[in-house]
């Protein structure tokens, strides 16, 4: 797929987004990323994990990082222990997941998405619920 204009504007808009919802709330490359790569540049499921993976190569987070840390925010022992895991896992994860059918790891990630999505609302909504009725 060429690097044109519209693709580098969709490009800068996704990750401009993607940058934002992951300051914002800690979320970025695998529930905006993928999916908007796959919508709006017609990346397969594997293709849009690939470049995902590949963006966050470099220190993608440093600058959001810096801020939590001088909020006091960040527990660097578990984010140690977090990244050393995660590498473990990731290498076993591509590699399941280049064995798969895309539409499997399409499943598998539809699942996952909508099992976090239905429980962060009925936790939002049990925290909103005593201020809506008093």
């Amino acid at each position: 797929m060429p690097l044109d204009p519209a693709t580098l504007f969709t490009l800068l808009a996704i990750g401009l987004f993607a940058g934002v919802a992951s300051g914002f709330v800690g979320v970025g490359g695998g529930l905006v990323l993928v999916p908007a790569m796959m919508v709006f540049l017609g990346l397969g499921q594997h293709a849009a994990q690939g470049t995902s993976l590949a963006m966050m190569l470099p220190p993608v987070g440093i600058l959001a990082v810096m801020q939590y840390h001088k909020a006091g925010e960040v527990h660097w022992a578990f984010a140690a222990v977090l990244c050393i895991t995660f590498v473990v896992g990731a290498w076993g994860g591509s590699k399941l997941s280049l064995r798969l059918s895309e539409g499997w790891v399409k499943l598998v990630f539809g699942l996952v998405m909508l099992y976090a999505s239905v429980r962060m609302l009925f936790k939002a909504w049990a925290q909103i619920q005593p201020t809506l009725f008093p």
